[in-house]
């Protein structure tokens, strides 16, 4: 009798989650139609979309829908594994349908979009012949990440029209989802791509840390990163590998491209308006730069990871860190709820950051055409936008999680009945003062290599930017001194902005990957002399 209670008694424990639980989406094997979806986004997002999508699915056909994640990793991840996947596919189509020999030119011509005019006929054919093809990765949907990204995946032609730009024209428009906004596309004119969530990026701290540091006030804008109280206490990621933060690093070169030309239309009124714009854009880009190597000097780290930082800040391993607004809202969110504090706080500086778009684009040779199209309307929807910002178990909201994100629709902010339900019922990034407008012609062409130079700036020579910027702010120092060491710190002659659209932009675009690893460490060693040189000068050791 003993020993059948003891057994009984483990079968309710074993079995009472499963009873308890709550109904989920079929799985791929028991549903109707499938739906495959590569995407950067984190677990809260897939589960709140699938478990949605899955409901009005069903509503909207009458069959039920499964979605299989794929998660590879970032953005960058999701890239490689396209490569990958298209050439192969097309490789296949190339030999063994259109029965032609494969070569390299035919593989890079494939997938290049800004084909010469001069190109070989061989490369012509095979990027005609790609385009024409419907050839695979065996993934529908790419679901999240960043426009650069998306950019880049539509001009290679892995990405094809989806058919909601033509059966919902009432939602592109200026009042709904405009095409650009403050400079930011927001969706490809082909339909290639569409927004759908907005980004924003900013400072998240740790009210404790502050305290701990001896902060007089909670930071407001970028420039506060560089007070050295924050020495080896700002979390940051590696823009080489994070996307978002790389945008964010670009948000803050835009911002002082953008204060420079305000000054110098203020001091020159009949100025020649391009030569004033060349001269901000020049003198914005060092500022920039310089403002995030001295961010760099007070970083801990770099991480791979754009989820890190918030993480990290929370538990107190770093006062402040960059991030994303939704990690930073949401690990707010989450420490209040655990302890019901406030010691996280979160701040997009005003005038600092842009709002850009996560889209969602359909993939050449979608194996589940229907649902994805159907996936991208849901997602367009008033029935998908609800999911992003408002509180959980709320009548239009996400059932578990809070996403903490902001909707792209422009319509969504004016229903004043739904701002009650909202996690962030003072966010709208349509009412901003002094927004930042993004002008890409300024930046957006050198946006990699722009990461590239932070890497090696900041990172790269880490140890030693971080001892000179330590001997820099050595107490007693001489103040002429300091000044001299912090102008050998801050010589950034090597990385100029025309440095970087010749010299640099060109080892980054060669064919030879050998150069961009000489550039790499060429940069370095430049670096780390300058940076050493600047703690001898610090030190009394050199003039």
């Amino acid at each position: 009798m003993k020993r059948a209670l003891i057994v009984l008694a483990l079968v309710v424990v074993l079995a009472l989650p499963f009873a308890l639980r709550t109904p989920s989406a079929p799985t791929t094997a028991g549903a109707d139609d499938t739906l495959v979806i590569v995407t950067p986004h984190n677990e809260a997002i897939r589960y709140e979309f699938g478990q949605a999508f899955a409901r009005w699915y069903q509503a909207r056909t009458g069959r039920t829908v499964a979605i299989d994640w794929r998660v590879l990793g970032g953005t960058s991840e999701i890239a490689r594994f396209l490569d990958g996947e298209y050439i192969t596919a097309f490789q296949n189509h190339w030999v063994n349908k259109l029965g032609k020999p494969w070569s390299a030119e035919v593989q890079a011509g494939s997938q290049n979009g800004r084909l010469p005019a001069d190109a070989p006929a061989i490369v012509k054919e095979a990027r005609a012949a790609f385009l024409a093809s419907d050839v695979s990765c065996g993934i529908d949907l790419f679901f999240g990440g960043g426009t650069y990204d998306f950019a880049k995946q539509a001009t290679a032609g892995r990405f094809v029209p989806t058919r909601v730009v033509k059966t919902h024209p009432e939602w592109f428009t200026d009042d709904v989802i405009p095409r650009l906004y403050a400079g930011e596309e927001y969706w490809d004119k082909n339909g290639l791509w569409i927004g759908c969530v907005l980004s924003s990026y900013g400072i998240i701290f740790n009210r404790d840390s502050l305290q701990r540091l001896g902060a007089t006030r909670e930071p407001e804008q970028w420039d506060d990163l560089t007070d050295f109280r924050f020495y080896g206490e700002v979390a940051l990621c590696d823009p080489t590998k994070s996307g978002s933060i790389a945008k964010a690093f670009e948000n803050v070169i835009q911002q002082r491209m953008q204060r420079h030309l305000k000054a110098l239309r203020a001091a020159q009124p009949n100025g020649d308006a391009k030569a004033l714009e060349a001269q901000a854009v020049r003198a914005g880009w060092t500022d920039g730069l310089r403002l995030l190597q001295l961010v760099g000097a007070n970083s801990r780290y770099f991480t791979d990871t754009s989820q890190k930082p918030p993480i990290d800040v929370s538990v107190g391993n770093c006062a402040v860190g960059m991030c994303i607004d939704f990690y930073g809202r949401a690990q707010a969110e989450s420490a209040s709820k655990r302890g019901g504090s406030d010691r996280l706080g979160y701040i997009s500086p005003p005038g600092g950051t842009v709002s850009s778009v996560d889209p969602i684009g359909l993939l050449r040779g979608a194996p589940h055409r229907e649902p994805a199209e159907l996936f991208i309307e849901f997602v367009l929807s008033m029935d998908g936008q609800h999911l992003w910002n408002e509180k959980p178990g709320t009548p239009r909201g996400p059932e578990r999680y809070a996403l903490r994100r902001l909707p792209v629709r422009k319509d969504y902010y004016v229903h004043a009945e739904w701002q009650a339900d909202r996690s962030d019922r003072d966010a709208n990034p349509f009412e901003q003062k002094d927004p930042l407008i993004y002008r890409p012609e300024w930046s957006g062409g050198v946006f990699r290599e722009m990461a590239f130079i932070i890497r090696v700036m900041c990172q790269d020579t880490h140890e030693e930017l971080r001892e000179a910027w330590r001997a820099i702010h050595a107490p007693g120092i001489d103040p002429a001194r300091r000044a001299r060491a912090l102008a050998v710190l801050q010589d950034l002659s090597a990385v100029s902005y025309d440095r970087t659209l010749k010299e640099i932009k060109s080892a980054l675009s060669s064919k030879n990957k050998v150069d961009e690893v000489t550039l790499a460490n060429d940069l370095a060693g430049k670096f780390r002399a300058q940076y050493a040189r600047a703690t001898a000068i610090a030190r009394g050791k050199a003039e």
